[in-house]
């Protein structure tokens, strides 16, 4: 087997498709195969006898299940958007005939056109340090219709620039996430030494405190699978993976985002409608309470489609 090549562990049940992103020799001259998840943020480690070669097209158990409820996810956000346009525009035509009948002119009734409404959503900026994770999800924000600009930054390099990245694009809202992971064996779930990465999303998550400390003004999602998730939102996060230490699907951070993103910035969200938007769901993403970052306008330019 070779870098790059598809496999799933027999131990395991063939329950997830990994892709080998490097070889190495244990302590005993043997050959360990280091695994990244396809659709799953983990990271592992195998022997080659635990691995089998599939297609790069192939799913595992536990890829099925999130692959098929991150689609409903995503349906079931485009399916809530359109719901509220039609109630929205509905109360606004009740409105106009309203005013027609108390024979206000006709100039007054064009301004409460809701062609003449627009909005803009939360910005993202999403720090990724994986490549094929981050295009996934960019993917899936043009799909939802979030400003979003991607970087891909390897997690232990994250904490060094993230508060540059954050003044050259002043985003809304920030995702820092990557790979993580438990230590083989690791019994105390709460010492930060026992996870692969999370203290670098704990250190980004500090750095960012203390250049903007409001949770409002500068929202943040923190994490990967099985992350240290207590010591993240003690950071400063608003919201962060794992409290069940359990794997997240890499769209989990986008579908947080897409919540607060275009929820009024007049309303504080409910903690359980972000986490229940998501894939992983309570075992995976937790939070706090945030405002939203959705902004109405009026009137739309003119000379904009």
């Amino acid at each position: 087997m070779k870098v790059g090549d598809f496999v799933v562990r027999r131990s395991y049940g063939e329950d997830i498709t990994f892709k080998i992103i490097g070889i190495k020799e244990n302590e005993s001259g043997e050959q360990v195969y280091i695994l990244k998840g396809v659709n799953l943020r983990i990271e592992a480690d195998a022997p080659l006898d635990d691995l089998e070669i599939v297609s790069n097209y192939y799913l595992g158990k536990m890829d099925k299940i999130f692959n098929e409820n991150a689609t409903r996810c995503i349906k079931k956000i485009l399916r809530q958007r359109e719901k509220e346009y039609l109630v929205y525009s509905d109360l606004l035509k009740k409105s106009k005939i309203m005013r027609k009948n108390k024979n206000f002119k006709k100039n007054v009734n064009q301004e409460f056109d809701e062609k003449m409404f627009f909005g803009r959503p939360g910005k993202v900026l999403h720090i990724d340090g994986d490549k094929e994770y981050l295009e996934v999800c960019l993917k899936t924000y043009r799909e939802l219709s979030i400003n979003v600009v991607g970087k891909v930054v390897p997690e232990n390099r994250q904490p060094e620039i993230i508060v540059e990245l954050v003044k050259e694009y002043r985003p809304d809202i920030v995702v820092l996430t990557g790979h993580d992971g438990m230590i083989r064996n690791a019994k105390n779930y709460i010492d930060i030494d026992n996870y692969r990465n999370s203290k670098y999303f704990v250190e980004s998550v500090i750095q960012l405190r203390q250049y903007e400390p409001d949770y409002d003004d500068l929202v943040i999602f923190a994490g990967a699978c099985q992350s240290c998730y207590e010591a993240i939102l003690d950071a400063g996060a608003n919201f962060a993976s794992s409290p069940n230490r359990v794997l997240i699907h890499c769209l989990d951070p986008v579908l947080v985002c897409e919540k607060i993103a275009y929820t009024n910035i007049d309303k504080v969200v409910s903690i359980k409608d972000v986490i229940y938007n998501t894939i992983t769901g309570t075992k995976g993403i937790g939070g706090m309470q945030t405002r939203g970052k959705y902004r109405e306008g009026f009137p739309k330019s003119l000379y904009i489609k």
